[in-house]
């Protein structure tokens, strides 16, 4: 695997178990009222959107074993565009929902690798 992706895969990984840590013990209502932990978690969903988008660009065939790789770059892009109307419903249910696999992905995708 070339140096790059490896740590393009490298940051989305950290970026995950970084939201998890920030959000561990934390209900759709707690997070709500913890501004630095949305702040954190938005942050890290950006890095995440923005580096799904490099492999994209340079690493195509990888970018397609990723799940739900477009509208990882499309909800990256809705965090930045519209900071002013995020909703924090839609980012707990990606973190819920989508996170895990995307999680599965990259680590698949880094055990490959080597």
């Amino acid at each position: 695997m070339q140096p790059e992706i490896h740590k393009l895969l490298l940051d989305i990984q950290f970026a995950l178990l970084e939201i998890q840590e920030f959000t561990a013990g934390m209900n759709l209502s707690s997070y709500q009222s913890d501004s630095k932990s949305k702040a954190a978690v938005e942050r890290k969903f950006e890095i995440i959107g923005e580096a799904c988008s490099r492999i994209r660009n340079d690493f195509p065939e990888e970018f397609e074993k990723i799940r739900n790789g477009h509208q990882i770059i499309g909800f990256r892009n809705r965090l930045i565009h519209g900071y002013d109307s995020v909703d924090d419903a839609i980012v707990w249910d990606v973190l819920q929902t989508k996170m895990p696999d995307l999680l599965k992905d990259v680590e698949e995708l880094l055990s490959i690798g080597g």
